[in-house]
C-alpha cells in the first residue's frame, strides 16, 4: 500500500468546533504534550470549543473561558452539545459509578465520573428498578446510575449551604491544576463552591479576586462565605479559600499536607502571606 495513503488511513479524524470530553477527568496543558505543566482540567461530558490541533493534541476552551492542550482521543466531535437540554441528571456524589446493567455486583463500573458531572437521562424506571436512572453517554452508549449518586434538579445554593457542601470535600487530595473532586487546586475549589451559587468566577485565583462583582472587604468585616487571598503582594496573588468565620477557613493546598483542609487564619504561615478578601455581589 502507498505509505501516503497508509497515513491518511492511520491519521486521527479532525475535530469539529465543538467537542465533548469522553474521560472522567481530562487534563489540559500549557503547550500540546503531557510532558507540560497542567493548567486545568475538564470533567466527563463538559462540552468544549476546539480552537486549533496539533499532531494527537487540540488547544481547547471552556465554558469558563479557559483554554488548554488536551489529548484528541480524550475528546468527541458532536454536532449538538451534550447533556444540554431535556432531562438531565447531575452527580451530587463525591464520585458517581455507571454500569452497563442495574446492577453492582454483575459488572465493573463502566466509568466512575466527579462531582458535577451532567449525565442526559435516557429513561426513568418506576417499577423494581426505581433505585436506578438510565443515562445516554457522550458517546451514545447507555448506562445505569444509582439515583442516590445524582439529583436531578439544580439551584443555587445559600451561604451556609456552600459552607457545609466545602466541608463534605475535607480530605480529598490537592491536585495542581485539578477542577474536580477527583483532585482539587485552590482556585478550582473555590471557583466549583461559587458556581454552585450560581457565579461563575475566573478559572485562577488572580483573576477571581480582580473579577468585576468582587467587593473588596477589610479583615474586620470578613463573614462566612467570603473568598480568601493569598501571596507575596495583592499583584501576586497565588492561593486562595474560603472562609468559614470564627477565624477558619477551608481551602485545596499543598502545605504541609496536601488535601482539602481546614486552617485558620490566624496561624502564622496564613498571616504572612495574607492579601485581602472579596465578597462577590
Amino acid at each position: 500500500m502507498d505509505k501516503l495513503v497508509l497515513a491518511v488511513i492511520l491519521a486521527a479524524p479532525a475535530l469539529a468546533a465543538n467537542a465533548v470530553v469522553l474521560r472522567p477527568v481530562l487534563n489540559m496543558y500549557s503547550k500540546p504534550s503531557e510532558d507540560a505543566d497542567v493548567v486545568s482540567q475538564a470533567i466527563y461530558g463538559t462540552n468544549i470549543e476546539v480552537l486549533e490541533e496539533r499532531g494527537e493534541f487540540a488547544r481547547i476552551r471552556t465554558p469558563d473561558d479557559y483554554t488548554g492542550w488536551a489529548p484528541r482521543p480524550g475528546l468527541l466531535a458532536r454536532e449538538r452539545a451534550y447533556a444540554a437540554s431535556g432531562r438531565v441528571a447531575e452527580v451530587t456524589a463525591l464520585y458517581a459509578n455507571l454500569y452497563r446493567q442495574p446492577s453492582v455486583t454483575k459488572h465493573g463500573p463502566l466509568l466512575t465520573v466527579p462531582f458535577e458531572t451532567q449525565l442526559e437521562v435516557a429513561a426513568e424506571p418506576e417499577q423494581e428498578e426505581r433505585r436506578w436512572l438510565e443515562v445516554r453517554l457522550a458517546d451514545g452508549r447507555t448506562a445505569w446510575v444509582q439515583r442516590g449518586d445524582i439529583s436531578l434538579e439544580r439551584r443555587a445554593l445559600t451561604v451556609a449551604e456552600m459552607i457545609e457542601l466545602a466541608k463534605r470535600f475535607q480530605g480529598l487530595p490537592y491536585t495542581w491544576g485539578g477542577t474536580s473532586s477527583f483532585g482539587y487546586d485552590c482556585s478550582g475549589f473555590t471557583q466549583m463552591l461559587c458556581r454552585r451559587r450560581g457565579y461563575t468566577l475566573p478559572r485562577d485565583a488572580q483573576p477571581q479576586a480582580r473579577w468585576s462583582r468582587m467587593k473588596r472587604v477589610s479583615k474586620g468585616e470578613l463573614q462566612a462565605g467570603d473568598l480568601l487571598y493569598f501571596g507575596p503582594s495583592a499583584n501576586r496573588i497565588t492561593h486562595t479559600g474560603l472562609y468559614l468565620g470564627s477565624g477558619e477557613f477551608i481551602h485545596a493546598t499543598a502545605h504541609l499536607k496536601p488535601v482539602v483542609q481546614i486552617s485558620r487564619l490566624d496561624e502564622e504561615h496564613w498571616t504572612k502571606v495574607y492579601v485581602g478578601a472579596g465578597r462577590i455581589e
